[in-house]
């Protein structure tokens, strides 16, 4: 599936090729504090895949408990969350669905570190919609 996407600010664009599939969300407490969410979704390019049209991403090299390195590429402008990779070979860009345009035909298909995620967060319908 094609897909295309831009932050909020219109700073940064790209465009890539993705199997919807493999889209999932993530409850890990990195991805709530990166989200400013409960949870964070996305789904995989890759490298090849992946074509950046306008802008250059900020980068913050995150290191987690495990040791493992993670690139979180970011708006320097305004802040939108782009993608997640290897900060020194990527061979796989975890796009955030946020900010795809194609957002609503991509479903999650699968959730990880399930126990981390927020007792309230997974399953919302019982919270009044307005």
């Amino acid at each position: 599936m094609h897909v295309d996407g831009e932050c909020h600010c219109g700073a940064i664009a790209w465009s890539a090729e993705v199997d919807p599939g493999q889209a999932g969300l993530c409850h890990c407490t990195d991805c709530q504090a990166f989200s400013g969410a409960p949870f964070r979704a996305s789904v995989p390019a890759s490298k090849d895949e992946f074509r950046l049209l306008r802008g250059h991403p900020r980068i913050y090299v995150k290191t987690a408990d495990s040791g493992a390195r993670r690139a979180q590429a970011f708006c320097g402008e305004c802040g939108t969350p782009i993608y997640a990779t290897s900060p020194d070979k990527p061979v796989t860009y975890n796009l955030r669905l946020g900010a795809i345009r194609q957002r609503a035909d991509i479903v999650p298909r699968r959730q990880i570190w399930c126990s981390s995620a927020l007792e309230w967060a997974k399953d919302i319908r019982a919270i009044p919609s307005m």
